[in-house]
């Protein structure tokens, strides 16, 4: 179905894919946010304390889980050592959220036609989902489409491409997952962006589990009702990765909080206006921020209550920036209290592109 058939499509019309349930899996190496910050504070890097602490103190963030302890990550060694963690501990944990995932939506394994899989913290060859296929039970058969270079946006474009398989598999079964473990990818170095990178990125996975339309109606959780990309010309070095053989070096602009304000509104008028609806009309935001001055810019442009953005806030206070895995852990904390049937959400993650991609839910 075109997006032109689709316009003004909101009321009921028919069964829709639907996410049943979504998992989270965390590192079993808590901190608090002092804590890190002192760490990183005795390694040296940036050469001013005071601007590091202050940094992180206005980050929004409490409480982080990391892939290593403290003293071990402070000192990994090169990019094949941090790959090599990154490799062992995204199966590990991508295996504990896709389960979890699994058994709460009453799935069995072999039951699972498709597995999307999205990650921009690590390289895997063959990618995470081939290498969880057996280890999980799924069939041999099982489709498979691993994703890279979304960045933040890739639980967004994984739930769209949920979407879009059920779409034209409404009998089927797919999950979606997102393990990304962004403390391997520290550089000691005292960029700025470096600096506001280990103040805010954190280490997590998730799992989404949705079903087609032919199988939904006694599903609980919400229908994928349409999704839209909004790619900006010209900003390939606002937000993404500088990859060499030191591994990954983060690019972070400081008109990254600019960008959003300026073009999220537009991407989601257009998204909304194709259901007759408008942002005032959205009861549940289901939104990565990145942190609290992107958090400040989407509240402003899009003119949004108090309170609407309260369990992004809630992420990230309680397990930092997960990139990718954010707005999974901000819909999983939003289906444990969903809102009244039939009210509209938003998914809204921005990206490298920079890239605005977004999903419209219907509880």
């Amino acid at each position: 179905m075109t997006q032109a058939t689709e316009r003004h499509a909101w009321g009921p019309r028919g069964p829709r894919p639907r996410v049943t349930a979504v998992g989270t899996a965390v590192p079993p190496h808590p901190y608090p946010q002092e804590e890190i910050t002192a760490a990183l504070a005795a390694t040296g890097t940036p050469a001013d304390p005071g601007l590091l602490r202050t940094i992180h103190a206005n980050a929004g963030v409490a409480t982080r889980h990391l892939a290593l302890p403290l003293e071990e990550l402070t000192g990994l060694g090169d990019f094949t050592e941090a790959n090599r963690v990154w490799l062992d501990t995204a199966l590990d944990l991508g295996e504990r959220a896709l389960t979890g995932a699994l058994r709460t939506a009453g799935v069995a394994p072999e039951e699972v036609d498709a597995v999307i899989s999205t990650t921009v913290t690590g390289l895997a060859v063959p990618s995470l989902e081939a290498r969880l296929v057996h280890r999980l039970g799924l069939r041999p058969d099982v489709t498979r489409v691993p994703l890279f270079g979304s960045g933040c946006a890739g639980g967004a474009v994984g739930l769209a491409r949920l979407r879009d398989h059920l779409r034209a598999h409404p009998g089927g079964v797919a999950v979606l997952l997102a393990v990304e473990l962004c403390s391997l990818t520290r550089q000691n170095d005292s960029s700025m962006a470096s600096v506001i990178a280990g103040s805010l990125f954190g280490d997590g996975a998730a799992a989404v589990v949705a079903v087609g339309g032919d199988r939904a109606d006694a599903s609980p959780g919400p229908e994928l009702v349409d999704s839209h990309s909004w790619l900006l010309p010209d900003t390939e070095d606002a937000l993404g990765w500088g990859i060499g053989s030191h591994g990954f070096q983060i690019v972070l602009a400081p008109d990254v909080p600019a960008l959003a304000g300026e073009h999220l509104p537009k991407a989601v008028h257009d998204l909304l206006g194709r259901h007759g609806l408008t942002p005032g009309g959205v009861g549940s935001w289901i939104v990565h921020g990145g942190g609290p001055k992107v958090l400040t810019a989407v509240e402003r442009a899009l003119g949004l209550p108090p309170h609407a953005l309260e369990l992004t806030r809630r992420s990230l206070a309680e397990r930092g920036n997960l990139s990718s895995v954010s707005v999974l852990d901000i819909l999983r904390r939003a289906m444990a209290a969903p809102p009244p049937p039939g009210t509209p959400g938003l998914v809204a993650a921005m990206g490298p592109g920079f890239a605005v991609e977004l999903g419209l839910l219907r509880w």
